[in-house]
């Protein structure tokens, strides 16, 4: 493998850092949705035309401590309606921000206020869920950061927002969004990834780093390493694990989340590397220079954080099982699915734009994936009979994954099913509300994976 400082531009990525831009206040504030200029390639470009929050990209960072309530009211300048899904937090369902299933789109030039108790510290992030396909495409995100009452040991907390930009000559969005080509295959890739990291005055040798590395592409899988610090994983999707794990290189469908707590090994004119991995080459993609020396006394164990109020589930065998299988795509097989109701050859379902399926349906159904009492333990069983890996991500809680052995995995709120893989999930349904659980393959959820579960 070799490690490349260069541009990258084969068709699939071009590869290269650039800074970007963190505690928020009780009352209300408002977050624009509008048009703006980004610097998103080099300086020999012109800026890109983006849609941000508050015209920027990514959106300003929401910083919060656990236990307090984030009010934002979204004020829509686009042209297009939108909403807000606040990712990862476990918001009262009137507030998830999921349109045509907890709120009506906010139309052109109208509000809508978002209440958001913070009941989970942990690395969380907020995106456009109306359009998403094209909006988060164009940069509809953020980052939201809950802190614990008691953070853990760090000189800097530092978020890397990955994101995979499809760039023109001349640096704009390629607008191409409904491509059924991206839409029947892995998604829409772009020829750009582009690492925001949150600025910090300097690292020093020994320092000890708090990293939340976040992938807000809309398709892309991204292969992630540190070089020039060594440390554990502390957290997944925002939920600490039990105790802090070692890494080698990370593996990040879209949406998923590490946190990662690591010491500077680097020396003086060297950096703190983030690595993303194509095939057999690496590319860094952020570089966190260090300046000057710093302590050389070693710096004590890493420890695990306090776990979050969620239920962690020790037993399974007495849950309600659903099934839920994927199938459709290119070369999937597919032959016929149901759309608002209608059975549908893949011709017509090709012609509305729908060309995945779970459980032979597209799009949202009328009817929910399971309807469950509040307390219920959940069970599903995900069987991809796809030739696509699929990020599934579930609205309103988190889940563990039910391993092999039949033990249960670290909490999560996106799991990445593989290609004819099938992998179960389990949770406490203790969230009411109608939740929708979907592909975050932004372009699979357009074309048909979507569902919903009903907590009553």
């Amino acid at each position: 493998m070799t490690l490349n400082r260069r541009q990258f531009v084969a068709g699939t990525s071009a590869l290269l850092a650039v800074p970007a831009i963190g505690r928020a206040a009780t009352p209300p504030k408002t977050i624009e949705a509008r048009s703006g200029l980004a610097r998103i390639a080099p300086d020999s470009y012109p800026e890109t035309e983006i849609w941000g929050y508050d015209g920027g990209v990514p959106g300003p960072e929401i910083r919060a401590r656990q236990g307090e309530t984030v009010r934002r009211t979204l004020l829509n300048s686009l042209p297009q309606p939108t909403a807000i899904h606040w990712h990862g937090l476990r918001v009262p369902n009137n507030m998830d921000g999921v349109p045509g299933l907890t709120q009506e789109a906010v139309q052109k030039g109208d509000k809508f206020q978002y209440d958001l108790p913070l009941k989970d510290a942990g690395t969380f992030w907020y995106h456009s869920h109306n359009q998403s396909t094209e909006q988060v495409a164009r940069g509809l995100y953020g980052a939201f950061i809950v802190d614990e009452t008691n953070p853990p040991d760090r000189d800097h907390d530092i978020t890397v927002l990955l994101d995979d930009w499809r760039l023109g000559q001349d640096a704009q969005i390629v607008d191409d969004f409904g491509s059924i080509h991206d839409w029947t295959h892995a998604g829409r890739m772009g020829n750009y990834v582009h690492a925001h990291v949150s600025p910090i005055t300097e690292v020093l040798t020994n320092q000890r780093l708090r990293l939340r590395l976040v992938n807000v592409a809309t398709d892309r899988i991204m292969y992630v390493s540190v070089r020039g610090a060594n440390g554990k994983l502390i957290a997944y999707d925002g939920m600490p694990v039990t105790q802090p794990e070692d890494f080698e290189t990370l593996v990040f469908g879209p949406a998923q989340r590490v946190d990662l707590v690591v010491d500077v090994t680097s020396d003086v004119g060297e950096a703190v590397q983030i690595i993303l991995h194509e095939r057999d080459e690496a590319f860094v993609i952020a570089e966190l220079p260090v300046s000057r020396r710093g302590t050389t006394v070693a710096r004590g164990t890493i420890e695990a954080l306090p776990p979050n109020p969620v239920s962690v589930l020790k037993d399974v065998s007495d849950a309600l099982t659903v099934p839920l299988v994927m199938e459709g795509g290119a070369m999937g097989g597919l032959r016929q699915g149901s759309y608002k109701g209608q059975v549908m050859s893949t011709d017509e379902l090709v012609r509305e734009g729908q060309i995945w399926t779970f459980n032979g349906i597209a799009g949202l159904p009328k009817n929910p994936l399971a309807s469950v009492s509040r307390g219920d333990v959940v069970r599903i069983q995900i069987k991809n009979d796809t030739v696509f890996p699929h990020a599934m991500h579930l609205h309103g809680t988190h889940f563990q994954e039910v391993l092999a052995d039949g033990s249960l995995g670290p909490l999560r709120d996106t799991i990445l099913v593989d290609r004819i893989e099938t992998r179960e999930i389990a949770f406490v349904a203790d969230n009411p509300g109608d939740w929708l659980f979907h592909c975050h393959m932004l372009s699979h959820q357009a074309a048909g994976m979507k569902t919903w579960l009903s907590v009553v």
